[in-house]
């Protein structure tokens, strides 16, 4: 699936909402009722996380002086740039090399209303002898657990609702957004094993990454392969596999996105 067929994929969901929105509008009203207005539709707004940033590296990588934090961005653009070109809405958590805390990252998707959330890593192993890429959802007990005093204050704005039913309200919204991660996981594991061979495929696993904890809308954090990996991290730094990998990870999202809009 390319770019077309994804830009393809995305008008027929436009589409179907538009045409949806002008029934609603052409339905009969109570007299006295105000005149209905359709509103726009919106594209799907999705939040790319490149993982790491300024002082904060993330793993070394086969070459002296290449560092997790830059793959991550670098892949991130890749994956902005395909995403926009099928007509979504995209934001990167940072567009440079700066530190954000994860809290940080989490409110910002939070705050920004996104339909999905994206965190993307590059992995590393003690012995340098791992390979292959993996994708993390939120693990049940992370949900199950009381934690509320770690993600106080991360979740969407809520005017004139009280704190305490508002946590309550995110709560079951992250909830809710677990089983549409997990599809969103597979997805983006059958995508990446078409590019980068199903052999290294390591599968679909439970987390408790903050990046994950926190966000109210589906979430997963992506390991696109391990950077310290004598062949595999070289391969990372190819452009034309980096070009393969965003490619896939579009593909996936654009995927996720026609199965359930928001």
């Amino acid at each position: 699936m390319g770019v077309a067929p994804v830009a393809v994929a995305v008008a027929v969901a436009v589409a179907v909402a538009v045409v949806g929105a002008a029934t609603a509008a052409a339905a009969p009203t109570l007299p006295g009722a105000a005149e209905a207005r359709a509103e726009p539709v919106r594209a799907p707004l999705v939040v790319l996380d490149p993982g790491h940033g300024g002082s904060n590296t993330g793993a070394p990588g086969v070459i002296e002086g290449v560092y997790e934090k830059r793959v991550t961005l670098v892949l991130a653009r890749q994956v902005a740039r395909r995403l926009r070109e099928a007509g979504m809405d995209v934001r990167l958590t940072r567009e440079d090399d700066r530190y954000l805390t994860l809290r940080e990252r989490v409110r910002f998707a939070n705050a920004q209303g996104a339909a999905l959330f994206v965190s993307l890593h590059a992995n590393a192993s003690p012995s340098r002898g791992q390979r292959g890429f993996e994708t993390y959802v939120l693990a049940p007990e992370a949900v199950e657990v009381d934690a509320r005093a770690l993600r106080s204050g991360d979740g969407p704005a809520r005017p004139g609702v009280a704190a305490d039913t508002a946590a309550l309200l995110d709560d079951l919204e992250r909830a809710a957004a677990v089983p549409r991660a997990v599809r969103l996981a597979e997805g983006i594991q059958r995508r990446l094993g078409a590019v980068r061979g199903h052999a290294a495929d390591r599968g679909v696993r439970e987390g408790t990454m903050d990046v994950l904890i926190g966000p109210v809308m589906p979430a997963v954090l992506v390991e696109v392969g391990f950077i310290d990996h004598p062949v595999e991290g070289l391969e990372l730094l190819r452009r034309e596999v980096r070009e393969a990998i965003a490619q896939a990870l579009a593909e996936a999202i654009v995927d996720a996105l026609s199965a359930h809009p928001r």
